[in-house]
């Protein structure tokens, strides 16, 4: 899949309108703060947004949007998911790109399929068809949808 005909990744929400200038509360859902930097362009279900200025503010973001140019304009724009294309990093593991994948232990030997990603506090947790756990932090190389090799603690399938 070529960068053109990825996906764009929810990169975070407009939570509320925040004073009278147009800033909108914005809870983001990646610690890649360039997404609410000046000059940043998030994309919606109603177009493009333009950041023009944010800082962060009681554990979410206050952000100015070119596009919202008031607190009446602000109040329309709750609950809108802002979405941004993939940044290209390659010590990031993107969760999208692990779903039906096969995991392979570094030994060869297959564990399952990933069927879905469950949140925890350590480290987020592939869900196995089999029912395995694998913590992402065991994940040594990716394969996009095909294959994921793990390299995991003596006892974890067991």
């Amino acid at each position: 899949m070529s960068a053109d005909e990825r996906p764009l990744l929810d990169v975070g929400q407009i939570m509320k309108a925040h004073g009278l200038r147009g800033q909108v509360s914005v809870d983001l859902w990646t610690d890649r703060l360039e997404r609410v930097a000046p000059g940043s362009v998030l994309d919606t279900d109603r177009g493009p947004l333009t950041v023009t200025s944010s800082i962060a503010h009681q554990a979410r973001f206050l952000v100015s949007f070119a596009e919202i140019p008031d607190r009446t304009a602000a109040e329309k724009w709750r609950g809108v998911v802002l979405r941004a294309e993939r940044l290209e990093d390659d010590d990031v593991i993107w969760i999208d790109d692990l779903f039906d994948a096969v995991v392979v232990t570094s030994d060869g030997v297959e564990r399952g399929r990933v069927i879905s990603i469950e949140q925890n506090p350590a480290s987020d947790l592939m869900v196995l068809d089999t029912g395995a756990l694998v913590p992402l932090t065991f994940v040594i190389d990716v394969e996009p949808h095909e294959r994921i090799t793990v390299d995991v603690p003596e006892g974890l399938f067991e």
